[in-house]
């Protein structure tokens, strides 16, 4: 029985659970086949031969279950499972020769068809059991060759060439169990290399040990574990033969030698870091914990215990290098940004201020009119974006930074929406606002609070057909003395659907995709919302049932105050000048020239021009003026540097006359760097016609004030 326990444990179980594996793929290839059969075979015969094989089927499943489950088996099970395989195998090649025999030209090619895919599969079993090929396809392959030999010949068949093929085919599949079998010989000796490989990883890794040393305080080795071999590459026995200190690196010798002395005068231990010169060169990253103890003879011994960070140190530069790649990026960024907002500001002033000034026209036609409308709103439109991008930025880079002022809620609240009831006028919709809870003043950012109101608020407007929109302020008084501020903007309409509102406080997202499309937007304004409540310390939210209308709100919690804050109107009145002005502009830029000359034409200024640095300091040389408009970014002398260069110049007029940096550099470093280089104010592109009245009715008039009061303005 020797030889045929070897057979049935050749790969026989691996053979077994993928047999387990396959059976109902191959149940349904048996009921698809005896289908088939039908066109040819009697429905009796059929029905006989699905019902064995799927008895043999079922008996198969039965006897390779242990297998499939990786449990160990008998003898016994092995040859029923062999024994299934060969009964199985020998109903395809039972049918093979009823297709055969049946008098059919069509049943003749499909049982030599059958046959020898019968064989070609079985072939495949070598790479799992020689045992499985043998009863699979060896035995067959004789069946086969009986049954066109011997079997009845209803066709009057030359049986000679088709013995002769199928014996070719049949030495073909032998040809190719020879490659299995070199395969599956290769395979093991694999798995065998893995294997013992595997076990000498174990062996080590189960063996791993930081290196524990034992020297005298002269430096004398008394022992040095084996796991030295790991950090150095010496052999405890090589280490033995030197003194400690020996295999330090230069730079870190004396320190360790400082460490060790210090604490053979004070006892106790000391963790430190220094580096190895290992056996293979180059240097190692150690970290170890000195200690102080005695011998049993009482003689102070220092015990090391040494771990390698080698990769530790190597993470750390590797944050290093990574902070500072980050840091340069992020300096990159903000030059782009810088350089981005003010290539997009500097031709945006030209198409704002020249569309304004064609819609306010009257001899436009009522066409021309309303498309000189249209390019000044989308590029308001376009501007608005740009901000946008430009204050998530900041807030994102933790840039920004509040400036609490007194502030009255309910007031806040009212003059936003002020700024938008003839939006909301003009759609039908009613605005109410609401307030609730204690009165007075708040301490807060109010310009900030104010741009989220005004987002809510504009959001409601766009998204409410009919209806209305309720602003409510509500105050609650805590513990601490200060009060909790709650603002909601409820509407009327569209909504928001429920899986959607946890994302539309995102960057450059929406509640729909369709959204943007119909009502336009970019979805970065709640993203700006967002970050400016959490830079307040805040909470923010929203909720919405779709087709029922929204409510967004806020939290924030804030201090009271003790003086009222003066509300800024945003609207924009262009001031009357009451005096002439005599102007230098300093612009490059000749459509911005020609804008700012459009923009003062109907007032009494009078304005001289230069286009560079270089002619401005020039201009201030000879000439007298109440007020400068400086741009910044110039070929030639830039207008930081004409700043310094007129600040510098001898004489009362070029030290006091007022200049106002007019520029698309917006960020707060450029006015900062504005005003250092000697600058008074700062005029952003694009330019705002009441803004930059304002601008020179107020420094021009400061201009003609005696110096000291000058000064005391400026104190």
């Amino acid at each position: 029985m020797t030889w045929l326990s070897r057979l049935l444990d050749d790969g026989l179980d691996e053979l077994a659970a993928n047999t387990h594996q396959g059976f109902l793929l191959r149940l349904v290839t048996t009921w698809g086949t005896a289908l088939v059969a039908l066109w040819l075979l009697p429905w009796q015969t059929m029905a006989l031969w699905t019902a064995g094989m799927t008895l043999g089927e079922g008996w198969a499943w039965i006897t390779t279950r242990r297998q499939f489950k990786g449990e160990k088996v008998s003898l016994k099970v092995r040859a029923a499972h062999a024994s299934a395989l060969w009964l199985l195998s020998s109903g395809w090649m039972l049918l093979g020769g009823l297709w055969w025999t049946c008098g059919r030209i069509e049943g003749a090619v499909c049982g030599a068809v059958l046959w020898m895919s019968v064989i070609f599969f079985a072939q495949t079993h070598a790479f799992q059991s020689r045992a499985g090929f043998f009863l699979g396809g060896v035995v067959n392959a004789f069946v086969m060759l009986a049954i066109v030999a011997l079997a009845p010949n209803p066709l009057n068949l030359d049986i000679k060439p088709v013995l002769g093929l199928l014996m070719l085919a049949i030495l073909f599949a032998g040809e190719g169990l020879q490659r299995l079998l070199r395969h599956r010989a290769a395979f093991d000796a694999s798995q065998a290399a893995l294997r013992e490989g595997d076990a000498r990883y174990r062996m080590l890794s189960d063996n791993i040990d930081d290196v524990i040393a034992l020297n005298s305080i002269d430096g004398r080795r008394i022992y040095v574990s084996p796991s030295v071999a790991k950090t150095m590459g010496f052999t405890p026995d090589e280490l033995m033969s030197t003194r400690n200190y020996t295999y330090l690196h230069p730079d870190d010798h004396m320190m360790v030698r400082d460490v060790i002395a210090k604490l053979a005068k004070t006892g106790g231990s000391t963790t430190i870091e220094y580096r190895v010169l290992p056996k293979d060169g180059g240097e190692v990253w150690v970290e170890t914990v000195f200690s102080l103890v005695h011998a049993p003879d009482g003689e102070p011994q220092v015990l090391s215990v040494s771990r390698n960070i080698a990769n530790r140190k190597a993470l750390e530069t590797a944050l290093i290098d990574a902070r500072e790649k980050a840091e340069q990026a992020a300096a990159v960024k903000s030059d782009f940004l810088a350089n981005m907002t003010h290539e997009l500001r500097t031709p945006l002033n030209a198409i704002i201020g020249f569309s304004g000034l064609l819609n306010s026209s009257k001899d436009l036609s009522g066409q021309d009119e309303r498309h000189a409308r249209l390019i000044n709103d989308a590029s308001r439109n376009l501007l608005e974006l740009v901000n946008g991008v430009l204050d998530f930025s900041r807030l994102e880079a933790g840039a920004a930074e509040l400036d609490p002022c007194p502030f009255d809620p309910l007031a806040a609240a009212k003059s936003s929406a002020a700024l938008l009831a003839a939006q909301a006028a003009a759609k039908g919709l009613t605005l109410d606002v609401i307030g609730g809870g204690p009165q007075g003043l708040l301490m807060g950012d109010a310009p900030r609070l104010r741009q989220v109101i005004l987002n809510f608020l504009s959001n409601a407007i766009k998204f409410t057909a009919s209806g209305g929109i309720t602003v409510r302020v509500l105050r609650d008084a805590l513990d601490d003395g200060c009060e909790l501020m709650r603002l909601e903007v409820e509407d009327t309409g569209i909504g928001i659907p429920a899986d959607q509102v946890d994302h539309v406080f995102e960057r450059f997202t929406q509640a729909d995709a369709s959204v943007s499309r119909k009502f336009g937007g970019t979805g970065l304004g709640l993203a700006i919302c967002r970050k400016t409540i959490e830079l307040m310390g805040g909470q923010i939210g929203a909720e919405s049932r779709e087709g029922q209308g929204s409510t967004f709100w806020f939290e924030v919690v804030l201090p009271p105050a003790e003086a009222l804050e003066t509300i800024v109107d945003d609207g924009e009145e262009i001031a009357e000048l009451d005096r002439p002005v005599r102007l230098l502009l300093v612009e490059d830029v000749e459509v911005n020239r020609e804008l700012i000359t459009a923009l003062l034409r109907p007032f009494d200024i009078e304005i001289e021009t230069a286009v560079d640095g270089v002619q401005a300091v020039q201009a201030m040389e000879t000439g007298a003026y109440d007020l400068v408009l400086m741009d910044v970014q110039m070929p030639i002398m830039d207008g930081l540097t004409a700043t310094r260069r007129i600040r510098a110049m001898p004489g009362e007029g070029p030290r006091t006359t007022p200049i106002v940096a007019m520029t698309a550099n917006v960020l707060p470093e450029q006015i900062e760097s504005c005003l250092a280089a000697g600058m008074d104010d700062h005029l952003g592109k694009p330019i705002s016609a009441a803004r930059l009245l304002e601008v020179i009715s107020v420094w021009s008039a400061r201009k003609r004030l005696p110096p000291e009061e000058q000064a005391a303005l400026s104190a």
